[in-house]
């Protein structure tokens, strides 16, 4: 892995666990600190996820054209504005917004162009130096949400000014280190991907990457029911709190310390992205087969462990693709529209498992969300279609010569 990666991963870690002290008490702050209800609160959430998108969108075009150096520093100068005036504005419902608003914005604008720059510092390491951002998150998310019950033990507005110190932090370090990274050329067959396909097949390449993105926006929208209304549901059925928590628990040490495992299955038996997208959606589905037919803790946790399994495959495999069939001086626009499909995934889903449990029940809403998740498996299936023959193999060819290896 090259040097400098290691620096970025550093970054997008300090990072997420700054955003993760903050995004889990959001509701929680706005209803109990605020006096609004959780539909107020699920409003905010959504026009937060909002300013995420058009951050998103935003950050990959300014990678384009300005570089991730300066569209980096850019969008965490726009969150450390937003996270300082956080620390004073929270006591009104318009304060507490718009600053939210300026947060989802210039994070958001950050990680199409961090994803940009790790593809473009390792472009021959296929899917490795986007698995490696992505246990950087969760590793992120693991220690934000540790450490959010000895922050908020003090006092709940306390983690607003841990969220601002650790983005100034995160400013810094970008600022010092990301100055003298220096990004390498492609070779070999993603070259020839890109020469021979992206600039003759434009519009076959992004049918391409449309195909990925509906199996992308499907699959979010199904794994956000977890932080939503299956938190909901378990509680229901008598689970605690802290039996909920476990599973994320297990979720994020899965994530960072099954790499090796996961390596042997990806080198040995799934060794393309097609396939990794296939199987990793498989999992989505069968996991969600399991949560339709349990109702107690054991139950839970199997879904959540298979669920685990499956994002592992899938998540680093979409900017992946992405990257790949980028066209030269566009790997920022593709990366800011991969950032922002997830980010749509995140905002619907809530608001859709929530209207399916509300009008019919939980049970209605996985059988739904099942059917989806087979649309998934289709489009994910047949994305290489649009190539054409000749370039669909020696994209294949480029798979089978990037497999991760950890």
């Amino acid at each position: 892995m090259p040097k400098s990666l290691w620096f970025l991963l550093v970054a997008v870690a300090v990072q997420i666990t700054g955003a993760s002290f903050l995004w889990p008490l959001n509701s929680l702050i706005i209803h109990q600190e605020l006096g609004k209800s959780l539909t107020v609160a699920g409003l905010i959430l959504f026009i937060h996820s909002g300013a995420g998108v058009l951050g998103n969108m935003t950050g990959g075009k300014l990678f384009d054209k300005i570089g991730a150096y300066k569209t980096i520093l850019l969008g965490l100068s726009i969150a450390v504005l937003a996270t300082f005036a956080l620390v004073f504005a929270h006591a009104t419902v318009l304060g507490y917004t718009l600053c939210l608003i300026g947060i989802g914005y210039g994070a958001g604008a950050t990680f199409p162009a961090m994803y940009a720059l790790a593809g473009s510092i390792w472009p021959d390491g296929g899917r490795k130096p986007f698995n490696a951002m992505y246990v950087a998150q969760n590793l992120g998310i693991a220690v934000g949400t540790a450490c959010i019950g000895l922050i908020a033990s003090v006092e709940l507005t306390t983690v607003f000014y841990a969220n601002a110190v650790v983005y100034v932090f995160v400013l810094l370090f970008v600022a010092v280190t990301f100055r003298k990274i220096e990004t390498k050329q492609e070779t070999g067959a993603t070259v020839s991907l890109k020469a021979a396909t992206v600039k003759k097949l434009s519009k076959q390449v992004y049918y391409s990457l449309g195909l990925v993105l509906v199996s992308f926006f499907i699959c979010w929208v199904a794994y956000t029911q977890w932080q939503a209304n299956v938190s909901v549901h378990s509680q229901d059925l008598g689970l605690t709190l802290q039996q909920y928590s476990m599973f994320w628990t297990v979720n994020g040490l899965m994530i960072v310390l099954a790499q090796p495992i996961l390596s042997i299955f990806i080198k040995k038996w799934v060794t393309t992205l097609r396939r990794q997208m296939v199987v990793g959606i498989f999992l989505f589905f069968v996991s969600y087969v399991v949560l339709s037919q349990v109702d107690f803790f054991a139950g839970f946790m199997v879904a959540m462990i298979i669920l685990t399994v499956g994002e592992m495959f899938f998540w680093p495999v979409v900017p992946t693709i992405a990257h790949k069939l980028a066209p030269k001086g566009k790997e920022g626009a593709f990366q800011g529209i991969v950032n922002s499909v997830s980010t749509s995934g995140k905002m619907v889903g809530p608001l859709f498992g929530g209207l399916l449990v509300d009008l019919y029940s939980f049970q209605i809403m996985i059988y739904v969300l099942l059917g989806f998740i087979l649309v998934a498996i289709f489009t994910a299936s047949i994305y290489e279609r649009p190539l054409q023959t000749k370039n669909k193999q020696k994209f294949e060819q480029n798979e089978e010569n990037s497999v991760y290896d950890a």
